[in-house]
């Protein structure tokens, strides 16, 4: 305990020199920030006295151009003297007006001679002035220089410090920690030993059971079933439901992952072919090689090869329902995605040739380099990899597809277990095959001549190769934590035996029997077994009186459809009978009115009894129709009668006509509006595709303009470019050469320690500062 408590104590002052030092090094950077701000503030007044000091020689050229003039000037007036002064020897009687122009020159003269001097002073100051502006400010460049760097070696100093003492506290917490655990497991120990003692004893009492059980099974029973395989494939196996929702669940997760993995390639298959068609040679400009124009027309069929995959994947999960069993011997959609990704990895064997010399096109490329050439090898080597991952899947799937006889040679624990270890390959090859391909995206960002459409289409892949980067990934960890799921029994196979399809079908259908009797049971009343015995007598009768009943119910049809017959015939007598009672009002009413005017009635009146030739008439008749029946009473009005009848049911049936046609006018003029839409509809139709065609077109033409502007933008941009830089370049040249000029200047200034002689007279002093401006232009060129 003392020493803990002593390492703690050390712990918390290590700790607080760390926090210290840690402020004392936060102040020393921001000194160091200070001086490296002030030391640029310098550089900046340097550069500026720099460009004054160029100022002032181009002052100082244009003065020794002036200097010059005057030079040529004075030449000419002490050629002007020395005339002057030959003809005045000559006529010994010098005039006045000669010596008033000498006058005047000569007081010219000595005006330029002392703005000379004074230009000159002024140019000597000023010279000097700067060199001492300069040599302050390198002394004190070189100080700020010096103390950043002591406080450089300071922070250094400071870091090896805190990360030693850091490791000394990392390994003091190391010690402390084997401490901890070694106190900690001493109690371990002991439960363990007595975990191993309790287990030796039931190892012991298992074994003396099983002895036990093994003697009686030999001793009582006399046939065993499971020997054989023709016995034992006419046991029933039983039905697990917990482990058919489990394959069902991992099912759906395996159909997610490998619709992630189809998208991913089919991605990549498709910005590849894009590539080709944009590097090394656009084929929207010139045509590309035929090796690339075959490895694009391939890889323009990768959809046909991907989208089986997922088609039959997601079948093989629709057929693994709560209802069905699951296990190998029953997967028999298995084979189709066993035979839908042996073609696609036939279709990578077969691209995978013209994927390599593809990149060796790109090797041999004008503006190809060394390192961009080594990228491309190793491109090559991860797509060979890659598609020797692909075939050992192949073999595998097809392993497990393979019917159950098959199967039972090989074990289907390893086959899972070589297929994880293939998976967790495949997520290597795709992570390899990633970086070195955005290793060698950003290597071809550098080339003079990328267009943006490459870049675009490098970042398209890039993104593709992450996603199946991560989908490969995702599939290895969800096949390694399902290993044992895979690889275990699954429950189902008659007492150690294989399952085959039969099985399983006569399996569901006993599920199904065993349901719907436990349905049947839990819906109706059950009755003890002695009240049924009581009560058989009288089902056994009821079943005897249920044909009796079925006869009774048909003799009741029978009459109910008689009886509706006879119901219509009445119901046309009813109107017989009201036609005529019509009849009769409107006779009774002739006959009232012919007796109020007087005229005796023609015919007999009711009074007079029945009419003598009724009273002879035969036995009325009967006539059964469709209709129904009708009794037909011959007398003297059975005429009129018979054609009232007529009359009515023609009446009816001209209804009835009437009543269709106009339904059927209602429907052809539905039918015919119908029509009309439609055709309008087509015609609508027509149109919007002839627009959409059109708008099509206009949008193809609208991203080929947009492509073709973008590729001028490009080209463009690159040659002004290429223009600033050839300009920085030149202009880098030109100060190099006027910096070397300068100093060649300088060093030339200090070797020859020249300085202009003081003078003596007015001409012969003009003519020595001359001869010595002279002399300076030489030395300075």
């Amino acid at each position: 305990m003392a020493n803990v408590t002593d390492l703690q104590s050390k712990y918390s002052k290590l700790a607080q020199e760390y926090s210290k030092l840690r402020a004392q090094n936060q102040v020393l950077k921001k000194a160091v920030v200070d001086e490296q701000t002030a030391s640029c503030s310098l550089k900046d007044e340097l550069k500026q006295k720099e460009q004054s000091l160029r100022k002032v020689e181009q002052e100082m050229d244009s003065l020794s151009f002036r200097n010059q003039q005057l030079t040529k000037r004075v030449e000419l007036l002490q050629e002007e003297l020395l005339l002057s002064e030959s003809k005045s020897k000559k006529s010994d009687s010098p005039s006045q007006v000669s010596l008033q122009t000498q006058n005047v020159f000569d007081e010219d003269l000595q005006k330029k001679i002392q703005e000379n001097e004074r230009l000159h002073i002024q140019f000597h100051e000023a010279d000097e002035q700067f060199r001492r502006q300069e040599a302050q400010l390198r002394v004190r460049l070189d100080q700020l220089e010096k103390e950043s760097e002591q406080h450089q070696a300071v922070v250094d100093a400071l870091n090896r410090k805190y990360t030693d003492a850091i490791e000394k506290l990392q390994n003091d917490k190391a010690l402390l920690e084997v401490r901890d655990t070694f106190t900690c497991w001493k109690p371990i120990v002991f439960i363990s030993r007595a975990a191993q003692q309790q287990l030796r004893k039931y190892q012991s009492e298992v074994s003396s059971q099983l002895k036990h059980s093994s003697s009686v099974i030999q001793e009582k029973v006399p046939f065993n079933d499971t020997q054989l395989s023709d016995y034992n494939s006419l046991n029933v196996p039983l039905h697990n439901r917990r482990h058919q929702l489990k394959a069902r669940d991992v099912a759906a997760q395996a159909l997610g992952f490998v619709q992630s993995l189809v998208s991913a390639l089919l991605n990549l298959h498709s910005y590849t072919e894009q590539r080709v068609h944009i590097y090394p040679l656009d084929s929207s400009i010139e045509a590309i090689s035929p090796v690339n124009l075959k490895f694009s027309q391939y890889l323009h069929e990768n959809a046909s090869y991907l989208r089986p995959l997922e088609e039959d994947l997601l079948q093989l999960h629709h057929s693994i329902t709560e209802d069905s069993i699951t296990a190998l011997e029953t997967l028999v959609k298995l084979q189709d995605f066993s035979r839908s990704f042996s073609s696609y990895s036939s279709f990578l064997q077969k691209i995978l040739p013209y994927q390599l010399q593809s990149l060796e096109e790109d090797c041999e490329a004008s503006l190809c380099t060394a390192a961009l050439a080594s990228k491309n090898r190793q491109l090559q080597k991860d797509m060979k990899k890659l598609t020797a991952v692909f075939q050992k899947l192949k073999s595998y799937v097809a392993l497990l597809a393979l019917p159950s006889e098959c199967v039972t040679l090989i074990s289907a624990n390893a086959v899972f277990t070589q297929m994880s270890a293939c998976l967790h390959g495949l997520h290597d090859a795709a992570t390899e095959l990633s970086q070195h391909y955005s290793q060698k995206a950003s290597l071809e960002q550098g080339l003079p001549t990328v267009t943006q459409k490459l870049c675009t289409t490098n970042e398209c892949l890039l993104s593709s190769l992450a996603s199946l980067t991560n989908s490969c990934g995702k599939m290895a960890t969800f096949f390694s934590n399902n290993l044992d799921f895979l690889a275990s029994c699954p429950g189902y196979g008659p007492r150690g035996g294989f399952l085959n399809p039969q099985q399983a079908d006569s399996v569901m259908e006993n599920k199904r029997r065993a349901a719907t009797y436990m349905s049947t049971i839990r819906k109706s009343e059950s009755v003890p077994y002695r009240e049924a015995l009581a009560n058989r007598h009288v089902l056994t009768s009821s079943t005897e009186s249920r044909e009796g009943l079925m006869q009774q119910v048909a003799q009741s049809q029978e009459k109910i459809s008689r009886l509706e017959q006879e119901k219509e015939h009445w119901l046309l007598e009813a109107q017989l009978g009201q036609v005529r009672l019509q009849k009769e009002i409107q006779r009774i009413a002739q006959l009232e009115a012919q007796i109020t005017t007087g005229h005796p009635p023609e015919t007999h009146s009711a009074a007079d009894g029945p009419d003598p030739m009724c009273a002879d008439a035969p036995e009325p008749l009967q006539d059964t129709s469709v209709i129904g029946m009708l009794t037909i009473t011959p007398c003297s009005e059975s005429a009129a009668d018979q054609e009232s009848r007529e009359h009515l049911i023609k009446h009816h049936y001209m209804s009835r006509v009437s009543e269709i046609t106009a339904q059927l006018q209602m429907c052809d003029s539905k039918a015919v509006h119908f029509h009309a839409e439609c055709r309008a509809v087509a015609k609508r139709l027509a149109m919007a595709e002839k627009s959409r065609e059109t708008l099509t077109e206009e949008l193809k033409l609208a991203h080929q303009n947009i492509t073709r502007l973008q590729d001028e933008l490009s080209t463009t941009k690159r040659s002004y470019e290429d223009q600033l830089s050839m300009m920085s370049d030149h202009l880098c040249s030109m100060n190099d050469t006027l910096s070397k000029q300068r100093d060649e200047i300088d060093s030339l200034k200090l070797a020859s320690k020249v300085r202009p002689p003081r003078w003596c007279s007015q001409a012969g002093a003009a003519a020595d500062h001359f001869s010595s401006e002279i002399w300076f232009r030489f030395l300075r060129k």
